[in-house]
């Protein structure tokens, strides 16, 4: 096992993995940036190493500033947590030519995943439904409009090197294609420095369905069900949960051997997930494949009981998993708290945070690093909070979260926390009936005055 690792990361996942660390005896380094100083990661953490400014190019997304930090520290092992450089191959070859674990899968397995056109050919040979496209990059419109007319219309052009919802662009009819896939590719270009896109078929109306894989390194792998992902906003989830009130027993065993293909197919070793979209029929194609620990894998931990940082960790030092599939015995769900004002088209939020009171309660899990006195800085993502509620069934679980979300109060900067409690009231949510585009429509009302 190791004996000190360092997190490659800030603020929420930071001290999630340092809270974990701590109970299996490994000690941590914390890094932080010159704005990070007072955050709680670095306060928690046995050692702590300033590696640069604000600024993310020269600090979080640095290569040699942190690998100088692992150097200092005698780190034998290096957390990257998710976003950041947690799916940068070059970094976890730099920490195999360190003599550092890397904690997570090979660089080989982040670069064929990464590449949404790889990925999808390594799938397509797996066996696993992929969605109808272009099957590779488009060179030129004219050719792109050939694959668009033998799919139909409508369609969504994505960059190859692509993420977030950046570089992404539904296209309904063929006269505004040649403009779209113009947009696209400068987006894609801007956002990743490469400019490449191809096209599949825009599956309307469809669930965003995800399934948690864990692989060891010896070949074995295994899912731990499924997460509902379809809430969210350009993209970017907002809430997630598990089961999916969409799933079925049926669904969730073809589900479950697609993503267990996904996996075994590139030999996957750590914890991952492979989503997928579902149409209302229940068909399924694979989407994409996060090879890191994800923002909403509480939900996962909560209705399976399992630490996943510690099975990442397991697996990391060699340590086999049981190769056993897990389902769901609970309902949780999670709520991603954001410094975003969302009666004004969500702005980013930062500033003070003046006052601080988090739920609490049977059932109640906050992941957070802010607190009363603590100032959000603008420039990182504006996520602040997962507040996770777990009960016996959905509705008893949406009920507690409309109590725990009654009880978090953060002042002093606007929050997310009254669109979860309008979100919570509304009756297609309670019933299940939603998908990806569900918030196109919703009416986020306007803040009253108290």
């Amino acid at each position: 096992m190791f004996k000190k690792i360092l997190i490659a990361n800030r603020g929420e996942i930071a001290l999630r993995i340092i809270r974990t660390c701590k109970e299996m005896g490994i000690k941590t380094v914390a890094i932080y940036s010159t704005v990070d100083k007072e955050s709680l990661h670095v306060r928690f953490a046995d050692e702590a190493v300033c590696i640069g400014p604000a600024v993310s190019s020269e600090s979080y997304l640095s290569i040699p500033r942190i690998m100088a930090a692992v150097e200092i520290t005698n780190a034998d092992a290096v957390h990257p947590g998710y976003g950041f450089l947690a799916e940068n191959s070059d970094f976890a070859e730099m920490c195999i030519e360190y003599g550092i674990k890397f904690i997570g899968p090979t660089p080989e397995q982040i670069r064929l995943m990464g590449d949404k056109i790889t990925a999808k050919e390594t799938m397509i040979k797996a066996g696993v439904p992929t969605v109808p496209g272009s099957g590779g990059l488009v060179k030129d419109v004219k050719s792109a409009l050939k694959t668009c007319q033998e799919i139909g219309f409508p369609v969504i052009i994505k960059a190859t090197a692509g993420g977030g919802g950046k570089g992404m662009r539904v296209v309904w009819s063929e006269k505004e294609f040649e403009t779209q896939m113009e947009m696209a590719r400068k987006e894609a270009k801007a956002a990743f420095g490469n400019d490449g896109v191809y096209i599949e078929k825009y599956v309307e109306e469809p669930r965003h369905i995800e399934f948690q894989i864990i692989g060891d390194q010896y070949g074995k792998v295994a899912h731990l069900s499924e997460r509902d992902c379809s809430i969210q906003r350009r993209h970017q989830k907002l809430v997630e949960e598990s089961p999916s009130p969409f799933m079925t027993p049926e669904l969730r065993e073809r589900m479950g051997n697609a993503a267990i293909s996904a996996g075994k197919a590139i030999n996957y070793e750590g914890v991952g997930t492979v989503e997928f979209l579902v149409d209302k029929y229940g068909d399924f194609y694979f989407m994409e494949m996060n090879t890191r620990i994800q923002v909403e894998h509480p939900v996962t931990e909560e209705v399976i009981d399992w630490d996943l940082i510690k099975e990442q960790i397991k697996v990391a030092a060699g340590i086999p998993i049981s190769g056993k599939n897990y389902i769901p015995q609970l309902h949780a769900m999670e709520c991603r708290i954001n410094a975003e004002d969302p009666f004004n088209d969500f702005r980013p939020s930062p500033g003070k945070i003046t006052g601080f009171h988090s739920s609490k309660g049977h059932g109640v899990r906050v992941d957070t690093h802010v607190y009363a006195g603590y100032t959000v800085p603008p420039y990182y993502d504006s996520m602040i909070a997962k507040l996770i509620c777990k009960a016996q069934t959905r509705e008893e679980c949406i009920t507690k979260m409309e109590r725990a979300l009654d009880e978090f109060i953060i002042e002093g900067i606007k929050t997310t926390v009254p669109f979860h409690q309008k979100l919570m009231k509304n009756e297609d949510f309670r019933n299940g009936n939603f998908h990806t585009r569900f918030l196109e429509n919703f009416d986020f009302g306007q803040k009253k005055n108290h």
